[in-house]
């Protein structure tokens, strides 16, 4: 069975736009700041695909957009402007920022309540100790929307994610935790990735590499979430599971393209209309 995040997309577009619709009619305009330096292509193409979805849900942006010549203090008054202005519920800053850019510093800066995609250190605490403080990465949380959209439950389930960044291992390692799965973070210096996976009912590819797991890590009956996107040499997109071979297994998993990637800019505005819900019940 593929697990389609257009599905799931779909299901929390619509709900947003309703948050969205309801906020506007208390006479809230829900506005994100969309802050980027630089003109890398990936960091373009998801601008567009936000700027568009945002446009649909009848949620407002405002773009920030500074050279890659850009110095740290350029950036930070910026982050100080989005702090301060009533009118910016949320804000995606894109990362990684060009050398040169004191990335901590401006991470840092972003107040957690604006924070969109879990990027400062307060977000983090937030979902590290479970406390109500910013919002969590978007992808990790793409990928437990996706587990709910399809009734998955992974209370008592054992859980391996393979890859250990604060962008998507760590925190979705914690927020599995949180619903009471039993997690395994694997990594470069795990000595059987393969085997941990093979013993796993859920199995989260996180690893940042093309296609490093086969069908040495699947058991039949698993779950498969891939997070990885990448070009293959075909210069088709995959993911960090080898899918042909893990769907022959396996009992569910999500495809590259259409899988986690989908659902996470849908996530984003969804973070986007709870802050304004929050800062319209303030």
């Amino acid at each position: 069975m593929l697990l389609k995040g257009a599905e799931v997309s779909k299901a929390l577009m619509a709900e947003t736009a309703n948050r969205v619709l309801a906020l506007k009619e208390a006479g809230c305009a829900p506005m994100m700041a969309i802050v980027r330096v630089g003109e890398r292509d990936d960091d373009l193409a998801y601008e567009r695909s936000i700027l568009s979805r945002a446009e649909k849900a009848g949620i407002l942006t405002r773009q920030y957009v500074l050279p890659e010549t850009a110095v740290t203090e350029d950036v930070l008054a910026i982050v100080r402007e989005i702090n301060e202005d009533p009118a910016i519920h949320g804000a995606l800053l894109f990362i990684p920022m060009p050398k040169g850019i004191d990335e901590k510093k401006v991470r840092r800066t972003l107040h957690p309540q604006k924070d969109l995609d879990g990027i400062c250190p307060l977000s983090q605490y937030g979902v590290f100790a479970d406390a109500p403080m910013g919002y969590p990465p978007c992808t990790p949380d793409a990928c437990m929307r996706i587990l709910d959209y399809y009734g998955i439950d992974v209370t008592g389930k054992r859980a391996v994610v393979v890859g250990r960044s604060l962008v998507v291992g760590k925190p979705l390692s914690m927020m599995l935790l949180k619903k009471n799965a039993t997690v395994t973070i694997c990594h470069t210096r795990t000595k059987d990735t393969a085997a941990e996976c093979r013993a796993a009912d859920i199995v989260v590819a996180a690893a940042g590499k093309k296609r490093i797991l086969g069908a040495e890590c699947f058991a039949p009956g698993q779950i498969i979430l891939d997070v990885g996107i990448h070009e293959d040499e075909d210069g088709k997109l995959c993911g960090d599971v080898d899918t042909e071979a893990a769907a022959a297994i396996v009992d569910s998993i999500t495809p590259v393209p259409g899988g986690v990637g989908s659902v996470t800019t849908a996530v984003l505005l969804s973070h986007l209309a709870d802050a304004a819900e929050k800062a319209m019940a303030k």
